[in-house]
C-alpha cells in the first residue's frame, strides 16, 4: 500500500472511530500539528511510523468489545534518593518536575510532573513512593512510547531498583456490556460463581441532587478480602442521560 492510500484509509478509520487528530496524535506520541501534516501528505512515512499509526488507531476501534488499561499504579522504593528513581526508573529529568515541600501518606515532599507524583522522605522505612492515578498512567504511557519502553519494561525497571508493588488497578473498558455487574452479582448470590474467594461484597452507589430522589450511579462487586494478597473490585458506572 502506497502512502496516499495508507493515509486515506487512516483518515477514514479515524473519522469512523470518532477520534480527533489531537487524541490520536497523543496516543502516537507526536504533536497534533505533526499528525495534521501526515494526513495532508506533507511528510514521508517510514515503516515504523506506519506500524505505530496502525496500532494506535485500532485502540479506538469501537468494535473491540473489551479494552484493558492500567488505571492506578503505586510502588515503593527502599531508598531516599528520589532523583535516582526519577532518572533511572521514570527516565525523566527532575529539572522538568515541580518540587513541592509537602506530600501525602506521611511523606514530607514530592516531585510532580502533570499527574505523575514521586513522594519523598528521608525516613528509610518510607523510602520513595511513586503514585500514578488514571491520568498519570496515560501520561506515563506517552513517555514510555517516546522512550521505546513498554509497561513490562517499566515494571522490570521498578523491580530492578528494588521496588515493591503496593497497588495495581486494571480497568476494563467494556463497550459491549459483556461484564454486566448487576447480572454477575445475581449469579454470585445464586451460587453460580466458582471461585477461590471466600468473601464477597456488593454495593449500589447513589447520588442525590437537590430535592430529587437519589439516583443510582453505579454497581460494585468485590471479591476477596482486603487482607488477602489479591482483592478484586468490579465497578460499573451507570450511564446518566
Amino acid at each position: 500500500m502506497n502512502d496516499k492510500n495508507f493515509i486515506e484509509e487512516l483518515r477514514q478509520k479515524r473519522e469512523e472511530y470518532g477520534v480527533t487528530q489531537t487524541r490520536l496524535a497523543v496516543a502516537c506520541g507526536i504533536s497534533r500539528e505533526y499528525y495534521n501534516r501526515i494526513e495532508k501528505g506533507k511528510l514521508p512515512l517510514t515503516q515504523e511510523l506506519k506500524e505505530t499509526l496502525e496500532k494506535r488507531i485500532e485502540r479506538f476501534n469501537p468494535r473491540e468489545p473489551l479494552f484493558l488499561l492500567i488505571d492506578y499504579f503505586r510502588v515503593r522504593f527502599p531508598t531516599t534518593d528520589a532523583l535516582k528513581i526519577i532518572r533511572d526508573v521514570l527516565q525523566l529529568k527532575a529539572d522538568y518536575m515541580l518540587y513541592e515541600d509537602y506530600g501525602k501518606y506521611g511523606y514530607e515532599s514530592k516531585y510532580v510532573l502533570g499527574d505523575i507524583n514521586v513522594m519523598c522522605s528521608m525516613q528509610e522505612h518510607l523510602g520513595i513512593l511513586l503514585e500514578l492515578k488514571g491520568k498519570g498512567c496515560r501520561q506515563l504511557e506517552s513517555y514510555l512510547l517516546a522512550q521505546e519502553r513498554s509497561w513490562y519494561d517499566f515494571m522490570l525497571d521498578c523491580m530492578t531498583a528494588g521496588g515493591v508493588m503496593k497497588r495495581l488497578d486494571l480497568a476494563i473498558n467494556d463497550r459491549a456490556g459483556i461484564l454486566d455487574i448487576p447480572k454477575l452479582k445475581e449469579k454470585y448470590m445464586a451460587g453460580e460463581c466458582v471461585s477461590y474467594f471466600r468473601k464477597q461484597k456488593n454495593y449500589g452507589s447513589t447520588e442525590k441532587c437537590g430535592d430529587d430522589m437519589p439516583k443510582n450511579t453505579g454497581e460494585t462487586l468485590y471479591l476477596g478480602s482486603t487482607s488477602s494478597e489479591l482483592y478484586m473490585c468490579a465497578y460499573q458506572k451507570k450511564l446518566m442521560i
